[in-house]
């Protein structure tokens, strides 16, 4: 083999080994960041309390603060098997290729 060669491989496995070191490395320092509460020093969130709907029916309704809307949830799961599906053609266009040589 080329000695070129080796260097780009040896400096792709580096590239590689660095991401996967800086991805493992800054994720627990990342996660001790702690946020400033603006209402004061309080060990969790407020929580909001609950409204109620009306006197004679006495259902509640509890307060959503955060969370992932169910259409965003399906516009991910429809991307993510697009994408599946879009590599296993390339992937099997590529062996059918190969197999005509």
């Amino acid at each position: 083999m080329n000695a070129i060669r080796h260097i780009r491989r040896l400096a792709g496995v580096l590239a590689g080994l660095a991401g996967v070191l800086l991805a493992f490395g800054a994720t627990p320092a990342f996660a001790g960041i702690l946020q400033p509460d603006p209402g004061g020093l309080l060990p969790h969130p407020p929580v909001l309390p609950a409204q109620v709907t009306g006197p004679v029916t006495g259902s509640v309704h509890t307060v959503v603060i955060g969370g992932m809307p169910g259409w965003q949830i399906a516009l991910i799961a429809v991307t993510a098997a697009l994408f599946a599906a879009t590599t296993t053609i390339a992937v099997l266009a590529d062996h059918v290729r190969a197999g005509r040589r």
